[in-house]
């Protein structure tokens, strides 16, 4: 058996750019892309439009290893691009389009984008960024047609090169697509939520992306022709790598600019939407609107990020939505563990399978290994959901590395796993649950708080709509915890500080309770609605010492 090795027949590099080539194929007729009132595409058209982007592109001297970035919400371009800019041979850059101008400028720099493709209404952003820069990328520039205010006019400044139209008009439908000479290339670049001063590039390759996407659907069980709802920012981790999953199953991808609570309901009517991904806060807003009936058809929701409340999963599950729960990390490419199931657990009360819902589960099918460590000895912790740890993985969508950071890299890549900096606990049953990020553990008085813990009980309050639990300093205890709370519309009567604190020591031990509840009308969030801790941790740091300091 010596002699059986792998050979160019067996072994050709794993891309997820050959979905895009099948789909075109298997469901050329089949709706692609859904956007606005008049913009529809088939599998088909798809293909030749990326092929035709990735030509215009190759012929303007892009090539391989080159980055290419992106600065677009979800619309049929961005999509697109997620195949096109691969398929000349470059690697693709999201950029979050909620940063500042001098963010984008530090990201365009660090990782020496040739080309940026920009939207219409991030036009101004775009420019000042550039401005920053010594040696900017070329500018193409994408309308929008279904948005006022969208259309071609605004492609009159000279700081653009071309238009994303152009691109397309004079591309080539009978491109080559350049193939990778590796699966080990790199095909994308994330940036994660790290400061201006130290920006930490996620680099992926071929081979992991086509594992994440295809593990995606077999965990989330998608079945061919989904109808896929874009409330997930395909800037986000791309989208959990679904771009390239739903072309793999020939799905329908209704594209969608901007969160809007009462169009997204009206899209799931009209185009029978199956799947939709988010975090936890897309939940609780969807479910909080007064928007909120019930749907005519059960809508597959996959949630991560912060454990979502107990209170939100019930309250979305009334509806209709029938909600996944998992974990993941833009170092994994995507979700790599998830909350099977057990046909037992729905002889449950709701509460209670609602609480194992909230929990974020096992190693999806196509990952290798999770683990939760101590931090001190490095051996695995007890399987008693109690014991914490920080948890670990290794799997084949983990990423190369760090761009430019070697010392980054070395530090989360080591020993054989990947080291999250999240905490957490393995149950019994062998299920993981986050109990926070490791820099979110509250230190009062020698115990260790979770936020999580806390914000969960605040949620169960009525009054309740969205809270962030972060440490405030403390000259007694070093630390307490204190509640930043945005309160549910419409009101009768505003529960007062005393009254939070209160309900939350009959609820809790006494060293868990906040010393300090902060409203607000709303929490600082991201673009992709992960609530903003570091701002509201800053803020907590100025209040000085907590006044309820021995309590």
């Amino acid at each position: 058996m010596e002699e059986m090795k792998p050979c160019a027949a067996n072994s050709p590099p794993l891309t997820p750019l050959g979905f895009l080539e099948r789909a075109a194929t298997v469901y050329g007729d089949c709706t692609s892309i859904v956007y606005g009132s008049n913009t529809v595409y088939t599998w088909r058209e798809t293909n030749l439009r990326c092929l035709r982007v990735a030509s215009s592109l190759s012929s303007l001297g892009i090539g391989r290893f080159d980055v290419v970035s992106v600065l677009s919400p979800n619309t049929p371009a961005m999509y697109e691009l997620q195949f096109a800019v691969p398929m000349s041979g470059a690697i693709l850059n999201n950029i979050n389009t909620r940063l500042d101008a001098r963010t984008v400028s530090v990201l365009l720099r660090h990782c020496g984008s040739k080309l940026l493709f920009v939207d219409v209404f991030s036009l101004d952003l775009a420019v000042e960024a550039i401005a920053m820069l010594t040696d900017p990328p070329i500018l193409v520039f994408i309308a929008d047609n279904e948005e006022e205010g969208g259309a071609d006019v605004a492609y009159r400044t000279d700081k653009f090169s071309y238009s994303y139209d152009n691109l397309i008009e004079r591309g080539d439908p009978g491109f080559e697509w350049i193939r990778p000479v590796s699966e080990w290339d790199p095909v994308v670049l994330n940036y994660t939520s790290g400061t201006t001063s130290a920006p930490k590039g996620v680099v992926h390759c071929h081979r992991g992306i086509f594992v994440m996407s295809l593990d995606s659907l077999i965990d989330w069980t998608v079945p061919k022709n989904p109808v896929y709802l874009w409330t997930l920012p395909i800037f986000h981790s791309n989208g959990w790598s679904f771009p390239w999953g739903i072309a793999a199953v020939g799905g329908t991808n209704v594209c969608l600019r901007k969160f809007d609570a009462p169009l997204i309901y009206r899209l799931i009517r009209d185009h029978g939407v199956t799947h939709m991904c988010g975090a936890p806060v897309v939940l609780n807003m969807l479910s909080a609107t007064q928007e909120s009936q019930p749907l005519n058809h059960p809508v597959n929701v996959l949630t991560a990020g912060s454990p979502p409340p107990t209170t939100v999963l019930l309250r979305a599950e009334s509806i209709g939505f029938n909600i996944s729960h998992g974990y993941g990390l833009t170092e994994a490419g995507g979700v790599i563990v998830s909350c099977a199931w057990k046909p037992q657990w729905n002889r449950l009360p709701a509460s209670d399978r609602a609480r194992l819902k909230a929990r974020q589960g096992v190693r999806t099918v196509g990952f290798t290994e999770i683990d939760v460590v101590d931090p001190g000895s490095g051996r695995s912790v007890e399987r008693n959901g109690e014991s914490v740890g920080e948890i670990v993985m290794r799997g084949s969508s983990i990423m190369l590395g760090y761009l430019k950071d070697p010392i980054g890299t070395e530090k989360a890549l080591k020993n054989g796993w990947f080291f999250t900096g999240d905490v957490g606990v393995i149950h019994s049953d062998g299920y993981l649950e986050i109990k926070d990020r490791s820099k979110d553990i509250i230190i009062t008085g020698g115990e260790n708080v979770s936020s999580v813990e806390v914000e969960t009980v605040l949620y169960t309050n009525p009054a309740v709509n969205e809270v962030a639990v972060v440490a405030r300093p403390d000259e007694f205890w070093g630390e307490t915890p204190c509640a930043f709370v945005s309160l549910k519309p419409g009101l009768t009567r505003k529960p007062t500080e005393e009254e939070m604190i209160e309900y939350c020591r009959k609820k809790m031990p006494r060293y868990m309770v906040p010393k300090t509840v902060t409203f607000q009308d709303e929490l600082p969030k991201t673009s992709t609605g992960k609530i903003m801790k570091f701002v509201l941790r800053e803020i907590a740091k100025k209040m000085g010492s907590s006044r309820l300091s021995r309590m």
